[in-house]
């Protein structure tokens, strides 16, 4: 028989209903009873003691609140009787000892990946189009209608067709209109990207977006690029070249970059675009799957659509996952800094040095602090649907968001737009926002994200597999489109957190070796948004 109830920590003084709890009702918990006070739906929660106002409200053994009026035992918490309340943290107190699982079963596991000159391995083989400036959307726009019309061998312009003729060998003028049977290209993926950034701003953000684009590059899926530049933006093209050296020092991967105002015409431009990416496309498209450990996995950690479960479901199974990879000697990404809001002592106290604890205590104060300027705060971070779904406050949020991120100790604290460096975990500084957060996670290295969510997102990314993993049963078999991975087997009961993290590792592997496409991929869900420093939650 399913729980009714649960308590996620033995210090809480809340517990999540886990199924419908009607006025009147009674439910055991711990050999406790309580009688419910008021009609509480599923994800919600109810205080287990009488609360007066003040009192604080605790749940995975942290402050997530305070009482702004009286609560009866028994009674549900809402926005009504309960305001956001976080801890305060001052440094690192002590250092968190750590029991890595066991990964004796794991350590010789293999996925068939792309290897590449540095090192990395890639999960997909992608050749990459993008603009370092907005100005140049409407020509990779009609590059992307050229290239992916022409691979999914459908009529469309002259651009096409010279395309067409050089992948046929023949002249453009004798080359048939008529749709092929077989794809060409059978080994890579070709993306575009576009974005709104480049110029107009502050020139701070311009820079951010370069390093951005130059950790798309460096990104292990990618296999080359080419770079659109107009030529008089403030992100200009040696600034992308300078940020790509920074972190990939002597790249080899190949790059075409074009500049619209030493190009002639756009036609012009075009045309010599079309014939230098498609003869580095084909020779991209030679890099075959190969044998590579687990370990070279870079899994980017996060949630969106949350609901009452994914704290306690989705999330931990995450966290547990991510306790292998450390195991392994594989790297994980813990992102969402406003989602971190009130478990920062606990983090801190995993950072394996002192500077990185407090480099990430100063990255949330400056990020929080430039939010309340803008006159707002982290305590309006969730949404009116992770309300709804039982999430009242930021704190609480935060305190399930942060189980995606397990027990391991913190082996580096990045800020946006800086990339990997170390295995383990790693947290970095992005804002909870689904696609900004996605895209700055693959800026950073990560070569699969994992998205867990609880109402439901199409979220994507260009080059990066994106796997969606539901907290509940519910939504998986509500929007099956959308879901890859269901944990709402964690809340019934039938199965355990570790069982969990073992059946998504397997799946991961899947992925990662190209057996198995992710459901935003055959939505062909290429999401890219990049962070603007300014206010973002």
């Amino acid at each position: 028989m399913q729980k009714k109830v649960l308590k996620v920590n033995p210090k809480d003084n809340v517990a999540v209903a886990l199924v419908d709890l009607h006025q009147g009702e009674t439910v055991t918990l711990d050999d406790l009873t309580y009688e419910i006070i008021k009609d509480t739906k599923a994800k919600h929660k109810f205080v287990t003691e009488d609360l007066s106002e003040g009192d604080a409200i605790i749940m995975y053994g942290v402050l997530v609140g305070k009482a702004s009026q009286t609560i009866q035992k028994g009674e549900v918490i809402t926005t009504e009787n309960v305001k956001h309340q976080s801890a305060e943290v001052e440094g690192k107190t002590e250092t968190t000892a750590w029991t890595a699982p066991n990964v004796e079963e794991w350590k010789d596991r293999t996925f068939m990946g792309y290897h590449r000159e540095d090192g990395q391995v890639g999960t997909e083989n992608v050749w990459l189009f993008f603009p370092l400036v907005f100005c140049e959307n409407r020509n990779v726009e009609i590059l992307k209608d050229v290239f992916e019309k022409e691979l999914l061998f459908e009529k469309v312009s002259k651009h096409q067709l010279l395309l067409r003729s050089l992948v046929n060998n023949s002249d453009t003028e004798t080359i048939a209109e008529e749709d092929q049977n077989e794809r060409v290209l059978k080994n890579i993926e070709v993306k575009f990207i576009t974005h709104q950034g480049g110029c107009g701003g502050i020139r701070q953000d311009a820079e951010a977006l370069g390093r951005l684009l130059a950790g798309y590059v460096n990104n292990p899926n990618v296999a080359g690029a080419t770079v659109l530049s107009l030529g008089c933006q403030n992100l200009q093209v040696q600034i992308f070249k300078d940020a790509l050296e920074k972190i990939s020092p002597g790249n080899k991967k190949p790059i075409i970059v074009y500049e619209q105002q030493k190009s002639g015409t756009v036609d012009e431009m075009l045309s010599g675009i079309i014939k230098d990416s498609y003869e580095a496309i084909k020779k991209a498209n030679e890099i075959q799957r190969k044998p590579a450990s687990i370990s070279k996995l870079v899994l980017g950690l996060e949630c969106g659509g949350s609901d009452g479960f994914s704290g306690i479901s989705a999330n931990p199974v995450l966290g547990q996952l991510s306790d292998l990879m450390a195991g392994i000697g594989g790297a994980t990404i813990l992102s969402e800094f406003p989602e971190l809001c009130g478990v920062e002592q606990e983090l801190v106290n995993r950072c394996v040095n002192e500077k990185d604890a407090e480099r990430f205590l100063q990255l949330m104060k400056d990020f929080e602090e430039s939010v309340v300027a803008a006159g707002s705060g982290f305590d309006m971070n969730p949404s009116p649907g992770n309300i709804k779904d039982g999430l009242i406050t930021d704190a609480m949020k935060s305190a399930g968001a942060a189980k995606k991120g397990g027990s391991s100790p913190i082996n580096d604290v990045l800020d946006f737009t800086e990339y990997i460096k170390k295995p383990g975990l790693n947290l970095l500084c992005t804002p909870g926002n689904d696609v900004e957060c996605t895209t700055a996670l693959v800026g950073s290295g990560s070569n699969i994200v994992l998205f867990t969510t609880g109402l439901g997102t199409p979220t994507g990314n260009p080059v990066v597999p994106v796997v969606k993993i539901s907290s509940n049963t519910s939504l998986s078999e509500r929007m099956p489109d959308i879901i890859d991975f269901n944990t709402g087997d964690v809340i019934t009961g039938e199965k355990t957190i570790d069982e969990k993290a073992e059946e998504l590792l397997e799946y991961i592997i899947k992925v990662a070796s190209g057996e198995v496409k992710t459901k935003a991929a055959i939505l062909n869900q290429n999401d890219f948004i990049p962070w603007r420093r300014g206010v973002s939650l």
